[in-house]
């Protein structure tokens, strides 16, 4: 997983209204727009943002998702996710 096109999928959501109406209403079309690996999409439609920040995904993108509810994520949702992830660092065995 290289976390780039996690992030300009976020980023994209940010700038592009149609883009962010586009995952509200079809998730699985709003993400067709980006070369996502099968795992990065999957953890996107499951809204498993703890999982995605594990695999070196930036916390301040991924957080855009909740201001619009895309992937079934709210701000305590999204909170819960993220305080039960384990961030694993570079160098660590």
């Amino acid at each position: 997983m290289s976390a780039y096109e996690v992030a300009k999928f976020c980023r994209n959501c940010l700038r592009d209204p149609e883009l962010r109406a586009l995952a509200q209403s079809d998730p699985v079309a709003g993400l067709d727009r980006f070369d996502l690996t099968d795992q990065e999409r999957a953890h996107l439609l499951a809204g498993e943002v703890g999982r995605l920040y594990e695999a070196g995904c930036s916390s301040f993108l991924l957080s855009y998702l909740p201001r619009w509810n895309l992937f079934g994520l709210d701000v305590s949702t999204y909170a819960a996710r993220m305080r039960s992830a384990r961030r694993i660092e570079l160098g660590a065995g």
